[in-house]
């Protein structure tokens, strides 16, 4: 998808694994399978020629290395891998087979994705909903207890998301992921009964617990379904769901907090009760919904399975032929003590979790505030809650954009640091709003810095993408999200009890961080730059003898291979 960031390594006949930066074969030129299924008018931007009357009978058979001898046999799938009676490298297909069975995973794979990060980000945000009732009042905390609160949350997230991420590798995320769901929904039900600091805190750092390694899990599933340059825009259609939560979330609040009084109880304590109920429906409906991989879709429940033999062949070896790695491991093959010190130890991936240990922490305060300050700017109940939605209408659009633009001009670390530079001014915005600003005046400050283009779905493809491996693959997805968790942890203690209202001091910090993170970004462009530039170096060194006894006999793995590339 996007264009090589350097030369060759070796001789473009060869079909070489250099020819594009972070994947394992070359792409060919733009067809009409970057006319993705869904939000056709969106993805738009995901092509680079202006061609639109391709012939959809023409090839559209990824050429990669198993169309040369030479290469092949260092990149067919290990033998466990579940798919490789499927495995066909001679196989061809046209674009119009291609397009319908792309649509088809978006509809069987992708709006499934959208539906469970729904349930994940339900309990997550009905805290912020429950605040516009009264809920701190009502259980006799203050803000400080709920930072609290929110910060063990992400202490649970985080520790669970390594072991959560080993065991989905050796269960399935067809088992694992519906297990974790239906688990954290009756925690999210039973805050029905919360009654003051310690069952509320105990609820927080259980939920947290339990939905730690979702995350990462839910990527490792959608990889194994979709190319490397499609998987972005999936991970963007992923995020939007969070921000949809956050736009039905309190137009449920709208509707349930008028339960106030119902069997003499709070309005939020329903809210609660009922959001909990949601989401263990769709927990157990995942159960049926979900299968362990392409060619393992028959259930007793669905004897057709989803795809034709046909369409099994087309689908194992386009994701292969994209990226050799994802053939490397069978899917419900655990994590062995060794691969995960490998991948701990990869400090090529380690620019990438200083990035999601700080990217988000100039918006995360205000974005967990926004009900509480809506509220101190006299907006009611009812009214603050929908005051919500077009500023995470907004966050919506801006990720749609930025999402396919950084993978169209194949530049994530400078569109990362263009949203840093968006933060920046706003965040500096409402550190100098004057006291007596009007309050939709502080309304639009805080609304276009919550909305500000989230970078996330493209840096979780990013560091996806640069591992190179199906078993570092799911380790670094769980370690980059658990830099994210400490993200959040440090940004819940921000904002303090003795800074409010106008929280100077706590916006004056977040100022000094989107500063820091710009610099962060250019220098991590600076550092995968190099990093290519010595491995071109080492490459080119060698005959073309020696290459191929590098091939045969080499201990690298994943992004360590002297004959693989970094995107940045």
């Amino acid at each position: 998808m996007g264009s090589s960031s350097g030369s060759s390594v070796v001789d473009e006949t060869e079909i070489s694994p250099l020819l594009q930066p972070g994947t394992s074969s070359p792409t060919p030129d733009e067809k009409p399978s970057s006319q993705l299924s869904i939000l056709s008018g969106v993805t738009r931007l995901w092509r680079r020629d202006s061609k639109t009357d391709t012939n959809l009978e023409d090839i559209a058979t990824q050429p990669s290395v198993f169309d040369n001898p030479k290469l092949a046999h260092h990149f067919r799938p290990s033998a466990q891998y579940e798919n490789l009676h499927r495995f066909d490298p001679s196989a061809r297909w046209t674009w119009a087979e291609e397009l319908p069975l792309i649509r088809k995973l978006d509809y069987k794979v992708t709006l499934w994705a959208c539906l469970a990060f729904f349930a994940l980000d339900l309990p997550r945000s009905n805290v912020s909903s429950a605040n516009t009732d009264n809920f701190l009042d009502d259980l006799g905390l203050t803000t400080n207890d709920f930072n609290l609160g929110n910060s063990l949350f992400r202490v649970g997230f985080l520790l669970a998301e390594l072991p959560s991420q080993l065991l989905s590798k050796r269960l399935g995320p067809d088992v694992w992921i519906p297990a974790q769901m239906i688990m954290w929904s009756f925690v999210s039900a039973s805050q029905f009964w919360l009654r003051g600091r310690r069952s509320y805190l105990f609820c927080r750092v259980l939920i947290g617990t339990l939905q730690g390694g979702f995350i990462p899990d839910l990527i490792l599933y959608l990889s194994y379904f979709f190319k490397s340059s499609e998987l972005p825009f999936r991970l963007a259609l992923f995020w939007l769901s969070n921000r949809i939560t956050n736009v039905i979330s309190p137009l449920f609040a709208f509707g349930l907090l008028h339960l106030e009084g119902v069997a003499g109880r709070e309005g939020w304590r329903w809210l609660f009760m009922i959001e909990g109920a949601i989401t263990f429906a769709i927990g157990c409906w995942s159960f049926f919904c979900m299968v362990p991989s392409i060619t393992e879709t028959k259930a007793r429940w669905r004897p057709p399975g989803w795809f034709t033999e046909r369409e099994e062949v087309i689908a194992v070896n386009r994701v292969l032929r994209d990226d050799p790695s994802k053939g490397d491991m069978h899917n419900r093959e655990g994590i062995s003590l060794r691969l995960l010190w490998r991948t701990l130890r990869d400090f090529d991936l380690w620019p990438l979790y200083l990035i999601g240990l700080t990217f988000g922490i100039p918006v995360q305060p205000p974005e967990a505030y926004l009900t509480l300050t809506l509220r101190r700017l006299q907006f009611g109940v009812y009214a603050s809650n929908l005051l919500c939605i077009p500023i995470f209408l907004l966050t919506s659009v801006t990720m749609l954009i930025f999402t396919p633009l950084a993978e169209r001009f194949n530049q994530r670390a400078i569109f990362g640091a263009l949203a840093q530079i968006w933060l920046l001014a706003c965040v500096l915005g409402l550190r100098f709003l004057p006291a007596d600003a009007g309050r939709w005046t502080t309304y639009i400050v805080t609304g276009l810095l919550i909305s500000y283009p989230y970078p996330h779905p493209v840096q979780v493809a990013w560091c996806s993408r640069i591992s190179n491996a199906v078993s570092t693959r799911a380790v670094s997805a769980a370690l980059y999200n658990m830099a994210v968790q400490l993200q959040y942890i440090i940004a819940a203690n921000v904002y303090r009890e003795d800074d409010r209202p106008l929280y100077r001091r706590g916006n004056s910090v977040l100022a000094c961080i989107g500063g820091m993170n710009i610099v962060i970004y250019l220098l991590v462009k600076v550092y995968y730059t190099k990093r290519n530039q010595q491995k071109r170096k080492q490459w080119n060194a060698l005959s073309p003898e020696e290459q191929e006894v590098y091939r045969q006999n080499t201990t690298d793995a994943g992004s360590r291979r002297l004959d693989f590339q970094f995107v940045s």
